[in-house]
């Protein structure tokens, strides 16, 4: 069995997209990640990779509270807290 486990990624708090990993063709699909995350659990999704694209580029986390709050509000949520 495959599970599929579809990711979010965010710059400057928004859901993301990146063409071969270049930042300047960023294309923002929604605003609110916490609202995605809610969407994919409501659709049966038990896991979410979320990955802060400012923090990979500055070496340090950027987007925490976004993450924070798209990981509280994600109740199939079962990894640990920060």
């Amino acid at each position: 069995m495959i599970e599929l486990i579809p990711a979010i990624d965010i710059i400057d708090g928004k859901c993301v997209r990146l063409s071969q990993g270049d930042y300047n063709s960023k294309k923002v699909y929604n605003e609110n990640p916490v609202e995605v995350a809610k969407e994919l659990e409501a659709h049966g999704i038990r896991r979410l990779h979320v990955v802060d694209l400012d923090g990979a580029v500055s070496h340090h986390v950027v987007n925490y509270r976004t993450l924070e709050q798209a990981w509280a509000s994600f109740s199939a949520c079962t990894c640990p807290s920060a």
